[in-house]
Parts: structure tokens; sequence; C-alpha cells
């Protein structure tokens, strides 16, 4: 296989900056696999006098492990090739196993060499999945500065085999010591969690009050901590992830002034725009209680509580359930939510979509180039998306399209093997043998934990006024938990800029 010119000078660039020699240890044999595998690296060794090849082999094949000749075996490992999406990946271990440091705090680097091994990380990805990359980037980096951590990146569609086997049926999947982990889009921080070295209580008992505490890292919650440190007041953002909802959103062409771009680019520079700022920013940390005192309190799910005279509320929303038997009990193992990410693990079945929303139908279209046959479930008499989107999906030989059809029920064994529906007008029951379900019915608020507290609608969303202030004074909100018409991600970082001058505001006048 030959490289895109482009993506070749851009390599160039980066095999400039390593900082020592590398041996890629590759593990082929006769098949076609191996075969692209092999001419992958053997195009890139010839690219720079730093890189060498090896043949041995390992656990895998077609495999490789990139090494530095002064310190061999970094415990990186790529099972297949890493390209679309895991490109990135793939460089960014060339540089870190040559020595470069990773852009991480030191309290985090800190948390990583104190873990005890041995650790044998293994994650089942796609090419296509906008997700996969933090997962593989973030384990790649633990083994890079701990010896007591592999990780071998393994790309589901050169191994099929295992992926059915181990019944893997959402990327990233991640196995620890030969058991599943995880699975889904996590951060460093994240996997520091699950692997039990998450911040305490004790870690925020020194922390003074805050004049604004933004509680959510989405588009609005980001958008809140810039206009707020902007104004020079102490800010802090606490939350489980910058990004939010938008880390699933793939491409987005709806950006003003950028005409694509992708969910997880745009939050990564998002984040990067907060640190030029003086933000303390606490992740990997879920809100469960807010009061207002003397000063505005919001107690952490670890027991700390954080004080402050103004807070933002921006905790986004999550998809939709449908609350029928078999959901909570076959996620990962059949349903889904993003056909970018799990669509090419069903390559060839029979599936489900639930919803005729444009987020429905955009998948149905999407998944018909992978899947054999797609079945589109839609509640109400009608499809709800916009006509272009009607015209292409009936236009597709392999899709069908069911209205009027309430979901019964999701079955199977150890993963989903059909759905049953009620058509609302006949009430006759069918049952679809299919091996996956995506679904795509809108959004819920994340405001459970406010429910009682704050003012909200009969959907769960917080009203807010024009100011962005909520039913107590001194909190405000904004973005897709409030009760704000339309959700977009440029109305709620707007919504956030808002929320942010409205707490400034009332810092200056009321306080």
């Amino acid at each position: 296989m030959a490289l895109d010119a482009t993506i070749k000078q851009q390599l160039n660039q980066y095999l400039a900056l390593l900082e020592s020699d590398l041996v890629f240890t590759v593990s082929v044999d006769e098949t076609e696999d191996s075969k692209k595998v092999l001419d992958f690296l053997e195009e890139i060794v010839a690219m720079s006098s730093r890189l060498s090849l090896e043949k041995a082999t390992l656990a895998r094949t077609p495999s490789f492990e990139i090494s530095s000749k002064e310190q061999p075996a970094s415990g990186v490992v790529f099972a297949g090739l890493p390209l679309g999406h895991e490109f990135s990946s793939f460089v960014l271990a060339l540089l870190q196993v040559s020595g470069r440091a990773p852009k991480l705090e030191e309290a985090v680097i800190a948390q990583i060499k104190e873990l005890e091994g041995p650790l044998a990380f293994e994650t089942y990805v796609s090419l296509s999945c906008h997700n996969c990359p933090d997962v593989v980037q973030a384990l790649n980096t633990m083994s890079v500065l701990n010896p007591n951590i592999t990780h071998t990146m393994i790309e589901g569609g050169m191994y099929q085999s295992e992926v059915e086997a181990k019944q893997v049926m959402a990327v990233p999947t991640v196995f620890l010591n030969g058991e599943e982990f995880a699975s889904g889009r996590m951060t460093m921080e994240d996997l520091l969690a699950k692997l039990g070295s998450a911040p305490t209580a004790e870690d925020f008992a020194d922390k003074e009050p805050f004049d604004v505490l933004v509680v959510g890292g989405g588009p609005a919650g980001a958008s809140a901590a810039i206009y707020a440190a902007r104004k020079g007041i102490k800010t802090g953002i606490v939350a489980e992830n910058i990004g939010g909802q938008v880390l699933e959103t793939l491409g987005i062409e709806n950006f003003i002034g950028t005409p694509y771009t992708e969910g997880p680019k745009l939050m990564a520079q998002v984040e990067s725009h907060i640190r030029e700022y003086p933000v303390d920013i606490m992740k990997t940390q879920r809100a469960t209680k807010l009061e207002k005192n003397e000063l505005v309190e919001v107690t952490l799910e670890n027991g700390a509580v954080l004080k402050s005279k103004t807070a933002i509320i921006s905790t986004g929303a999550r998809w939709r359930s449908i609350g029928v038997p078999g959901e909570k009990e076959f996620k990962n193992k059949g349903i889904a939510y993003c056909p970018h990410c799990d669509g090419p693990l069903f390559a060839g079945k029979e599936i489900a979509v639930i919803g005729g929303g444009n987020s429905g139908i955009e998948a149905a279209i999407d998944l018909a180039g992978v899947v054999k046959h797609v079945t589109v479930l839609e509640f109400l008499p009608e499809l709800k998306a916009d006509e272009v989107l009607q015209k292409r999906l009936y236009s597709l030989p392999n899709v069908t399209v069911v209205t009027n059809a309430q979901t019964k029920e999701i079955t199977g064994n150890q993963k989903v093997e059909g759905l049953t529906y009620i058509h609302r007008e006949t009430a006759e029951e069918v049952t679809l043998d299919v091996e996956g379900v995506f679904i795509l019915i809108g959004l819920m608020p994340n405001t459970e934990w406010l429910k009682g507290t704050l003012d909200l609608t009969d959907r769960g969303e917080i009203i807010v006024d024009s100011r962005g202030a909520t039913s107590i004074p001194g909190v405000f909100a904004g973005g897709d938990c409030t009760d704000s018409i339309y959700k977009q991600i440029i109305i709620s970082m707007g919504a956030g800029a808002t929320a942010a001058l409205g707490a400034f505001d009332y810092m200056i006048r009321d306080i």
C-alpha cells in the first residue's frame, strides 16, 4: 500500500522530531493482511534513517511493536494497520517511545508511574471510530511511562474472528489481563479512576471559594469558563470530561467559520483554549448536590464540597433511552448509539435503527453502506427527518421503514438476537431477527441531581431567563440542560457566554 502524499509530508515533519532511533519488531506471515502491514512499515522505514525493522514472532500476526534502541520493549503494540483515526495514535506512539515527553500534568504522570502491574491492556477498535484514539493514545502513553504496563491496539476488521469470539459489539472495548475492563470513550483520567487512582475528597479540601464555578464541560461549560476567566475572576470548572456530547459527534459542518471539523478535534481545541487562562480544571468529577447557603455549594460524588460566589450549570444531555426490556442488558452487546464508531462491527448483518428524526435517519443511511439490511422503526405515523434525508433513505435498496412502530423488547442470550415491536394501528406484534439495534430518539438533560432544587420544565430542563439566571440567585445555566429551544453546539457556546456574563453582572451588582 502507498501512503497519501499529504500524509507522508506531515509524517516527515513528525519523524524529524524523533529523539532516538526506533525499531519496528514485526510479526508477519504469507497472508494478505500481513503483506499490508509489512508494506506499511517498509514505506515508513524508508522515510527516516532513525527507523529500522526486525522480524519476530509476537502474540498476534500481523502485528508490530515500537521500541527504542536505547530502551527496548516499550509495550506499545499495534495489531493491524493503524490507519484512519488511529494514524494519529501511531504517530504519537513514535514520538513518545523515542523519548518525547507526553503533554500531561505532573500529577497525572505520577499517578501512572505509581500503578502496580502487570497490567496488560488490549483495545479493540475500528478505524472509523473517532472515540477510539483517545483510549489507544492514553493506554500507549501509560505503557511508555510505566514498565509494568503493556498495550495492544487490535483493529477489529483485521481480527474479526477475535471480535466475534469475545463478543465485542462496541468500540473501543478494552480488556485488562484477559478480562473485559471497559467500553466506550474514556480519557486518561477516566482510565486512572477505573484503575482506582482517582482524586478523593481530601484532594479538594484546600480549595478556596471560587468567584464562578462551572459544572459541566461541554460547549456551554467551556465557553462559560473562558468568558469568566477573561474577566479576571477566580474560575473553576468541574466535569466528567471536557467535551460532553460533542465528543460523540463525527462531522460538524454548521460551526460558523469552520466548514468542517469533528467533535473530538473541536473540543480538544476548546480545552486548549481554556488552558490559556488560570482556570482550575477538575475532570472525572460528577456533581450530586447543589445548595445555596452563604455561598453556592456543590457536592461531588466523592464527597468533596466546592464553594463559590456563583455557579453555572452546564451538564448537557445524553441519548434518550427507550426503556424496554433488554435495553440495559444488551448495551454494548448489540445495542449501540454511535453508527460511526460501532457500524463496522455489524458488517453484513441485519440491524434496526430506532428513531425517525435527523439523527436516526442519518445513522440508517450511514449503516446501509456497511450492513446487510436496516429496518428503521419510527413511533409516529411519519418520519420527522428533513426531506433531503428521507429522499436519500428511500433511495437505498437495503432499507425498510416501519412507522407507527412501538418497540416492545430487545431479546437475545449473551448478545442481541431479536427485536419485537407492536404496530400501533393494527396491534400486530412483529419480531425482527437482528444482531444490532441503534437507538437515536433524542436527548435527555442531565439534571436529575437538581430535582427539587432548581425550577425545571416537565422534561427536566432548567428554566433560565435571558441572562441565564435560574430560580436560585447566583446560580446560572446554559446549554442542552436548559429550556433553550434549539440544541446546537454554537447555541450552547453562546448560552455559556451569556451565563458567564450574567454571573459577572450579578457579582458586581448584587453581592
